[in-house]
């Protein structure tokens, strides 16, 4: 069983240690759900069959703002059990951008013991961090941001929405960092499509962004298994998803409606999660969805957060602040720059 500390409320010494720099908690692991109920449909597009994953529970995702950018968070730091190795999931945008007017921005912070994914499904970004990196991320590229024993970046929309506007949307993903690799240097690495294939079938598209479906695999390397693949069933078509029985799995509707276990209903902007056991997923749609299914080994370690620092001991978490006020992660001021 896995736990997890939002808040070290009892230490207040710890909080007010923060004090040297502006700390943004909206990009922390705060949660914003609520369950939804099951709704059953009286046209179905599947059937029952024991290799099917039943569903634990069905959330949806509340809004809030990163800085200045909206985000739909699906969960944060909670229903670990069911999630992990993944500890945060957040889709941002779609929200359309004026040219030439101010980016969206989520000014410089830091992280620790965690792997911030951002994956663009349309627009731009602009990614900078303490580690002299400073690059835009294109459509379809996908960011891993290892923070390891800790590091600041800035994010904001990019470039080519500001000269020439756009759509911006994209999902900011969280996987959480075996506890024996937490003290490891931090780093940054872009993939583009060359390193994540792309199925195309007559019945629906899917890009793995990580681990293998279909004869088909990510060459994005992770530091536990995990698996992440972006999909697209096209109308009245039925589709399932084999996975590991031992492994987590959840699935997240971006547009349309899905038709999951037990005709069971997931909206746009809702999530299933899965109880381990078996293996296939099913799912079908009437009338179209896009969605994203995503799981891997638990990670099954003692979690403890405080904000965007992601540890396995309250100590450590300590050793994450005290880091970070003594400038050892970097300064924000230069990454703001």
């Amino acid at each position: 069983m896995m736990h997890l500390l939002n808040e070290i409320s009892s230490h207040k010494n710890i909080i007010l240690s923060m004090h040297r720099r502006k700390f943004i908690k909206d990009s922390a692991i705060l949660g914003a759900v609520t369950v939804s109920p099951s709704i059953i449909l009286a046209n179905s597009g599947m059937y029952s069959d024991d290799r099917y994953r039943s569903v634990h529970r069905i959330l949806s995702a509340g809004s809030t703002f990163v800085g200045t950018l909206p985000i739909l968070r699906a969960f944060a730091g909670d229903h670990l059990d069911y999630v992990s190795p993944f500890v945060l999931f957040d889709e941002f945008g779609p929200v359309q951008i004026s040219p030439n007017s101010d980016p969206l921005k989520v000014e410089a912070h830091p992280h620790a013991g965690v792997i911030p994914t951002t994956y663009f499904a349309s627009g731009s970004g602009h990614h900078k961090d303490s580690l002299d990196y400073d690059f835009q991320i294109n459509t379809g590229e996908f960011m891993m941001f290892s923070s390891g024993r800790g590091a600041i970046h800035m994010e904001e929309s990019g470039n080519e929405l500001k000269t020439n506007g756009g759509n911006l949307h994209g999902f900011q993903i969280w996987l959480n960092m075996p506890s024996k690799f937490k003290w490891d240097d931090p780093s940054t690495v872009v993939f583009n499509s060359d390193s994540m294939p792309t199925i195309v079938h007559e019945d629906f598209t899917a890009k793995i962004v990580l681990g293998g479906l279909f004869g088909h695999s990510s060459k994005v390397q992770t530091l536990s298994p995990a698996f992440y693949y972006h999909i697209k069933l096209n109308t009245d078509k039925r589709l399932d998803i084999p996975t590991d029985p031992r492994h987590n799995a959840f699935v997240y509707a971006v547009s349309g409606d899905l038709e999951i276990e037990q005709q069971k209903n997931l909206k746009a902007h809702q999530i299933a999660l899965y109880n381990r056991g078996k293996s296939d997923i099913n799912l079908y749609t009437k009338e179209g969805a896009e969605f994203f299914v995503l799981g891997g080994q638990p990670l099954n370690e003692i979690v403890y957060s405080y904000g965007p620092f992601v540890m396995n001991t309250e100590e450590e978490i300590r050793q994450c602040i005290y880091n970070y006020n003594s400038g050892k992660m970097g300064n924000p001021d230069i990454v703001n720059q």
